[in-house]
């Protein structure tokens, strides 16, 4: 062989093994970033499934609240009754009343772990904790890809090929600075 050929050869491997390495870094980059895109739509995904508990969870304690506020009202209306009662037959009456009130909220207190709406509320109640757990898993997998991600494209020769296709930082999925404040829980209004 001539020496040219050799010569010739030698830099048509070496411009083949940049391409090769080229498409790889360029497919690696898509990938990862299709990594992060498909991390942050999980994110969406549990956000949207809070989103969608919180209104059955805030309905459910206020229905079971409100039923536990009406045998109170009942059996306070039913006391109030009594107290005002003079004659023998409005006392028998008022006295049925309380009565029957204070059966419901006996009731209330022996099957107070089997109410419906508290069944109901303990169950969304887990299912709020259990989406919350997700979305920290979710938002962890998450920062892990961008990090990932991100590394990738600032290192040498791969920080090339992503500015020359335009692939861009992404940004972590951080705490608010309001979120290190406890939250506080008012059922006045």
């Amino acid at each position: 062989m001539k020496r040219s050929s050799v010569v010739l050869i030698s830099v048509a491997a070496v411009v083949l093994l940049i391409v090769v390495y080229f498409f790889s870094s360029y497919n690696g980059l898509v990938s990862q970033q299709e990594n992060v895109n498909s991390k942050w739509s999980q994110i969406e995904n549990q956000l949207q499934r809070r989103a969608d508990l919180i209104p059955n969870l805030v309905e459910t304690v206020k229905g079971y609240a409100a039923h536990e506020q009406s045998v109170f009202d009942s059996v306070n209306k039913a006391r109030e009754k009594l107290l005002a009662a003079n004659t023998v037959q409005e006392k028998a009456n008022a006295n049925d009343e309380l009565g029957t009130a204070l059966g419901r909220l006996l009731a209330i207190s022996e099957n107070y772990p089997n109410l419906k709406a508290d069944q109901n509320f303990r169950q969304l109640s887990d299912e709020l904790a259990g989406t919350e757990n997700r979305i920290a898993v979710a938002r962890m997998d998450y920062n892990n890809a961008v990090q990932q991600y991100n590394t990738s494209i600032r290192q040498f020769p791969n920080v090339i090929i992503a500015r020359m296709f335009g692939f861009t930082e992404k940004q972590y999925f951080k705490a608010q600075a309001s979120a290190s404040e406890v939250p506080k829980v008012d059922f006045s209004k």
